[in-house]
């Protein structure tokens, strides 16, 4: 049962529009209030406090539609856009990009039909297919876990649509008529990249309209010239570059096509009680300046406050990896949620690719390519994985460090060297190594990354948390 404290109640008012917008009026407290008749007026910190809660709510939305945009630059709706190597700078920047697979992504819009999506048999390599909402969550994974390696069709409809299907084609009903499809398909070796690179090409988006025989996409939703949008920065940087009346504007636009995907009576009430309203602009310019000032500055704090979540600051003196079990599917966590979405948008399930996060070393100490470090996994003990392992690194804005060798990851595509116990040991710094060392170097930039380890198909060990990374042990 949720406790009725006096910023609930206020926000209840709020939301009945049985309190004015009156800014600055009376003191601060903390959660633990009591009750108060109608006639309190809601304070700075009481406007501060519901803004930030509404910025993390509204987070994933907003910078899942800024990607939205990102790719309307370069691909109409309903076409896929694929990386086929890595880094591209065409390709748009979605945060924690893996060095390892090749990514296609496409924005279907729905209202003008059915979509089907074609998958052609993917020869045994380990893939993943996500279909998401506009909140980052993940309504069907259609990868090798759960469709196997075979060839199949899918018809991606909206959640009103009604009528038959063509035999050989599985409905899957989405929650909106905007989805967001993100594939992964994971070369067999480095030597078979083209191989899939071609394999990738084969994935096909069409109207249902035009089931069997059309290949065409359905016509382009209107977006944003693309000489008017900035393809050179990343979707994260976008979202941090908005002050509060232009994200909670945004936001407002956005809720009318995405209904929330989990219902919650009391974040609705916050919604409204902020002044937010489907379909219409929101603007602070209307408000007392001490309320504008505090909604700005409750947004600020929500920003910094998903960064800390989501480089695990709170953890970090712990010296733990970070692991990634329940991303995909939310609930009602919206703080775990909006720190994915920072981290690294498009997470699919755990049970497809399990992520554990590194920002500290053994001790606590924040990871720097001007220490060395070494990540030492067992003979026997290393990721337990049915579709292989990678340890990658990024700078703390979660992009790829440029180096010299284009090495962003080692892991089971690559062929590193063992110890004479049968040992792996992946050397992690800025200065290159000693020649022996080379061909398990994971070049670090000189200054603060992180680390991620991603298991592909983790077996059920991994996912109960039986297995634990190694330890990031510094050198000197």
């Amino acid at each position: 049962m949720i406790e009725w404290t006096r910023r609930q109640a206020i926000v209840a008012m709020l939301a009945a529009g049985t309190v004015a917008l009156l800014g600055g009026c009376a003191t601060s407290a903390g959660e633990g209030w009591t009750p108060q008749t109608p006639t309190v007026q809601p304070s700075r910190e009481d406007y501060r406090a519901l803004a930030l809660e509404v910025y993390t709510y509204a987070y994933p939305l907003v910078l899942t539609d800024v990607a939205r945009e990102l790719v309307a630059a370069r691909a109409p709706a309903n076409t896929l856009l694929h990386r086929r190597a890595f880094p591209d700078p065409a390709f748009p920047d979605l945060g924690s990009p893996d060095p390892d697979a090749l990514c296609s992504i496409a924005w279907l819009d729905l209202s003008k039909g059915p979509v089907v999506l074609s998958v052609p048999p993917t020869g045994g390599r380990f893939h993943t297919l996500d279909l998401m909402d506009g909140w980052t969550n993940v309504f069907a994974a259609l990868g090798k876990r759960t469709a196997g390696n075979q060839r199949a069709n899918y018809a991606i409809v909206a959640p009103d649509w009604s009528g038959a299907l063509p035999a050989g084609v599985r409905e899957i009903r989405a929650p909106a008529s905007s989805v967001w499809l993100h594939a992964q398909l994971l070369p067999r070796s480095r030597q078979d990249k083209a191989a899939s690179a071609r394999l990738q090409s084969q994935y096909r988006l069409t109207p249902l309209a035009a089931w069997p025989k059309g290949q065409a996409a359905l016509p382009p939703v209107p977006t944003l010239a693309p000489n008017t949008v900035d393809t050179d920065s990343g979707v994260a940087e976008h979202v941090a570059a908005m002050d509060a009346q232009a994200f909670f504007s945004r936001f407002a636009a956005l809720l009318a096509q995405n209904p929330p995907a989990t219902p919650d009576q009391l974040t609705e009430q916050k919604i409204h009680a902020l002044g937010i309203k489907a379909g219409q602009p929101f603007s602070t310019t209307v408000l007392e300046p001490e309320t504008a000032r505090a909604i700005q500055e409750g947004a600020t704090r929500a920003l910094a406050r998903i960064v800390a979540k989501a480089r695990g600051t709170d953890a970090a003196a712990s010296g733990l990896w970070l692991a990634g079990t329940d991303l995909g599917r939310y609930g009602m966590d919206y703080d775990r949620r909006a720190a994915a979405a920072w981290l690294g948008l498009g997470a699919g399930l755990a049970q497809d690719t399990l992520m554990y996060r590194r920002h500290t070393d053994a001790a606590g100490q924040p990871l720097d390519g001007n220490r060395r470090y070494v990540v030492r996994f067992e003979r026997g003990d290393l990721p337990p994985s049915t579709g292989g392992w990678s340890l990658a690194l990024y700078d703390p804005e979660q992009e790829s460090v440029p180096n010299p060798m284009h090495r962003y990851a080692l892991g089971s595509l690559d062929a590193l060297s063992r110890g004479r116990d049968g040992s792996v040991e992946i050397v992690v710094q800025h200065a290159r190594p000693a020649t022996a060392q080379r061909r398990n170097w994971l070049p670090a930039p000189a200054g603060p990354f992180s680390l991620t380890l991603r298991l592909r198909g983790p077996n059920g060990e991994a996912l109960d948390g039986g297995w634990k990374p190694p330890q990031v042990r510094p050198l000197d």
